[in-house]
C-alpha cells in the first residue's frame, strides 16, 4: 500500500492527524526533502527507511516504491504542502494504476492557506474578491499559453503565486500589463508557517524591491489583491440579522 500524504505548509504540527498516523506506520518513508520539514521524519519508527527524494529521479522514487511491494511494506509518499498543488503526484498515481499498486491520497494544509494565516487575511471578502486564481509563472517549466499572469489579472480576483520568487520585476509588469494598478495591494510571504517565516505587505509595482531589500528569493509565494489591505468590504450576509438561512429565521424582509 502507497499513501501519498500532504506534510503542510510547513509546521510539523500542521500535518493532519491521518497524515501523521500514517508515518508512524511506515516502513518506508520518501519525503520531498528540498521542502519538507524534517521535524515530520521524528513521527517515524527507528526501523523505517527513509528516501529523500531531492537527490532522486522518478523512475527511481518508482522503483522504491515497487521493492517496498514486493517485501509486503507500507510506503508513506510525503509531498509538501497539499500536493494536488505542483506535487508532481499524478504522474507516479498513473505508474501504479499501470502496476496495480494500491494507493490512497491524504490531503494537506496548503502554503497558501498557511500564507493567509500568516497574514490574518481573508482571500474572498464580499464585494471584495469571490475567487482565488492560483497560478505561477513560466521558467524552466513551461505555462500553457492560455493561462498567461496577463489573461488572469484582468478578472482583478484575488491572485497567488507561486515559484516565482526568481522573476518579480516580469510578474509586477505581466500583473500590471493584464490590468492591475501599480498600488494593487500585494503581499510576499516566505515559508509560511515555518520558525524563519517572514511577510512583508506591498503594491504590485513594489514586488521587486520589497524581495530585494528583505533578501528573499526563493520558497516564498505573492498573493495580489484588494482582499490584502481588506479595509473595505461588505458584512457577510450569512450571519446578518436580517438574513434567513435553513437554520435561522431573520428579521428581515421574507
Amino acid at each position: 500500500m502507497v499513501h501519498f500524504v500532504g506534510a503542510g505548509s510547513g509546521a510539523a504540527d500542521l500535518i493532519t492527524l491521518r497524515g501523521k498516523k500514517f508515518l508512524e506506520e511506515a516502513d518506508v518513508i520518501i519525503y520531498a526533502g528540498s521542502l519538507v520539514n524534517p521535524q515530520l521524519l521524528e513521527y517515524a519508527r527507528e526501523d523505517c527507511t527513509i528516501f529523500n527524494s531531492a537527490k532522486m529521479t522518478l523512475e527511481e522514487v518508482l522503483e522504491v516504491i515497487f521493492q517496498a511491494e514486493e517485501e509486503g511494506k507500507t510506503t508513506v509518499r510525503l509531498h509538501t504542502g497539499d500536493p494536488c498543488l505542483y506535487g508532481a503526484i499524478r504522474e507516479q498515481m498513473d505508474v501504479l494504476d499501470e502496476k496495480g499498486i494500491s494507493y490512497d491520497y491524504c490531503p494537506g494544509v496548503s502554503s497558501f492557506s498557511g500564507a493567509a494565516a500568516a497574514l490574518n487575511l481573508e482571500y474572498t471578502l464580499p464585494n471584495v474578491s469571490q475567487s482565488v486564481i492560483i497560478t505561477r509563472m513560466a521558467g524552466r517549466t513551461p505555462v500553457p499559453e492560455k493561462e498567461s499572469i496577463e489573461s488572469f489579472a484582468a478578472h482583478q480576483a484575488t491572485m497567488v503565486v507561486f515559484l516565482s520568487t526568481g522573476m518579480l520585476e516580469e510578474l509586477s509588469r505581466r500583473l500590471i500589463e493584464g490590468g492591475y494598478k501599480p498600488d494593487t495591494p500585494a503581499a510576499i510571504v516566505y515559508k509560511a508557517t515555518w520558525e524563519d517565516e517572514k511577510k512583508f505587505v506591498c503594491t504590485v509595482g513594489t514586488l521587486a524591491q520589497t524581495a530585494k531589500e528583505n533578501n528573499i528569493t526563493k520558497t516564498a509565494l505573492m498573493i495580489i489583491g484588494d482582499v490584502v489591505s481588506h479595509n473595505s468590504y461588505d458584512r457577510s450576509l450569512l450571519y446578518h440579522p436580517e438574513f434567513t438561512t435553513e437554520f435561522r429565521k431573520g428579521t428581515g424582509p421574507q
